[in-house]
């Protein structure tokens, strides 16, 4: 299990924890602070994409030390964790409020409105978490042709996360000054900064998930449809084997090949039960 499991969830998974949602978490006036400075000033966010571009060009052993000493920070404040579809299913059965919004990420590296986040709020109607965006007002998220905040139901956010899988976008679930959850969104690694940031940058601001995708050699047809949903390259084509081949070190478990796979061959198993990759996080 990955160590917010440990702090924060005591040995069970940490965002499958209601009091990680709890309104009383979202009443520290600190945390509230954040969100607001967070979700109203995205020209910090487009400044670390200039920043991660001079990161790179650091000698390595600097890149190194300076990315621990970032990631470290991120995890006290605003960090993530890759979750399969089963277990964003549980979250929505927890939870009292769901509301789609812009993603602030794609708003930054796209120029456009792309509604691939979700506020999730254990508050009635919302709780303290809409009446922040309320203050920060709703087209602020929507943008001026957009149409603000979209309250949804449980069967209409399990749909909308299932259609983004079949783009190829893997769940993930985000702190804001850790452990409270306020958000899940869909990422990729071209256009999200989380995944930008930890796969291309080598500066960690997620976890990969609690699980490990395999295949079943006598299931697998090798069509090779589930390859262009995989955002962290772990899949590659066996020639000789007329199969596709999953590198597990390379795998952060999110799922998504699965509803490329009409024969059912690929699957998730728990990470702590591949040795080699059951401390890989």
């Amino acid at each position: 299990m990955c160590e917010f499991c440990v702090k924060h969830g005591e040995g069970k998974k940490w965002y499958l924890q209601a009091r990680n949602y709890s309104e009383d978490l979202l009443s520290d006036a600190r945390r509230r602070t954040f969100i607001i400075d967070f979700l109203s000033d995205p020209d910090r966010l487009r400044k670390s994409v200039t920043q991660l571009d001079r990161f790179d060009r650091l000698p390595g052993f600097l890149r190194g030390a300076i990315g621990r000493l970032i990631s470290r920070k991120m995890k006290r404040s605003h960090f993530g964790q890759v979750v399969p579809i089963e277990d964003i299913e549980a979250i929505f059965g927890m939870v009292n409020s769901i509301t789609r919004l812009a993603c602030l990420c794609r708003s930054i590296t796209l120029g456009q409105e792309k509604r691939y986040c979700y506020a999730v709020s254990l508050g009635p109607d919302g709780g303290r978490l809409e009446n922040i965006f309320d203050g920060l007002g709703k087209t602020f998220f929507g943008g001026p042709d957009g149409a603000g905040l979209e309250r949804l139901a449980r069967e209409e956010a399990l749909s909308a996360m299932k259609s983004h899988e079949r783009e190829g976008l893997c769940h993930t679930v985000w702190t804001f000054e850790t452990p409270f959850i306020a958000a899940i969104c869909n990422c990729d690694r071209t256009d999200c900064l989380g995944l930008r940031s930890t796969l291309t940058h080598g500066v960690r601001v997620l976890f990969r998930s609690e699980y490990i995708a395999t295949v079943d050699p006598d299931r697998c047809t090798g069509c090779r449809e589930c390859m262009r949903l995989c955002q962290f390259g772990a899949l590659s084509f066996s020639a000789a084997r007329k199969q596709v081949m999953i590198d597990k070190r390379l795998c952060y478990g999110c799922g998504v090949c699965r509803s490329g796979c009409s024969r059912g061959a690929l699957s998730l198993v728990d990470r702590s039960t591949v040795p080699s990759v059951a401390r890989l996080w």
